[in-house]
């Protein structure tokens, strides 16, 4: 199978996690803690992909110079996303919250500023699915894991509000699958586009979706898991991280 095609499915499963979590919120609701555990979970998750997965990966590919723009680009650019759609309703899109604050999407509106911020988020991490195949090494599970737990609440969240707004099934999974699809064309872009690139252009995307996700990480995701279940939010943090750092030492050998 043509790696280009690897890089689409494995894309399409990390942004299926988008149509799950819309599915979960229109269909079931959960305690609100589950989720947040879950959300810790998969912060745990997506630190130890980042550091040693993307961080690890762009530094021995490019060298320190463009991993550190590329991290510090990423940053910058989710701060600056985050920024604009955070007054259209969309700021504490990665959150879990059902209640009656910010965190809740009050109407449609809202509801696809947070599908528009998916697709910003979800690009340059798909980019990355992509880019990671060119190794010759397989795709990095670790990092398909975390994008997937980290998509969920995105879900979660749009499709509460888009229903609350009287929004149809077909039209909140019409939208959600468009961008799970996005996802999976964006891998198979990145892994098309990136094919012959110089080693420190590889190295500044790495680091630039490394960049964008621990900054979404101290922006929503962490904050949500400490309010939500801080008691055992530290412990379950830890345990996502040793559960993705095992998995990639023992996949990598």
């Amino acid at each position: 199978m043509p790696l280009s095609l690897q890089a689409g499915l494995w894309g399409l499963l990390s942004g299926s996690a988008l149509v799950i979590g819309a599915a979960i919120a229109y269909f079931l609701t959960l305690p609100q803690r589950l989720v947040a555990a879950v959300m810790a979970f998969g912060s745990g998750v997506l630190i130890s992909a980042l550091s040693f997965d993307l961080m690890d990966e762009a530094y021995r590919t490019g060298g320190i110079l463009s991993t550190s723009l590329g991290f510090l680009a990423g940053a910058a650019v989710y701060t600056g996303a985050n920024l604009l759609l955070s007054r259209r309703g969309a700021r504490h899109r990665k959150r879990s919250g059902h209640g009656e604050d910010a965190r809740q999407p009050s109407d449609a509106g809202s509801g696809l500023a947070i599908a528009l911020g998916a697709l910003l988020d979800g690009i340059p991490e798909s980019i990355v699915i992509g880019v990671s195949l060119l190794s010759g090494e397989g795709v990095g599970l670790v990092a398909v894991a975390a994008i997937f737990l980290s998509n969920l609440p995105e879900g979660l969240s749009s499709a509460a509000g888009m229903q609350k707004a009287g929004r149809s099934a077909t039209y909140i999974f019409g939208i959600w699958s468009g961008i799970a699809l996005a996802s999976a064309v964006a891998a198979m872009l990145g892994c098309w586009a990136f094919a012959g690139a110089p080693p420190g252009v590889v190295a500044f995307v790495t680091a630039v979706a490394a960049g964008a996700i621990l900054a979404m990480l101290s922006d929503t995701m962490i904050p949500e898991a400490f309010e939500i279940a801080h008691d055992y939010a530290g412990l379950i943090t830890v345990a996502g991280f040793l559960a993705a750092f095992t998995l990639s030492r023992v996949l990598g050998g």
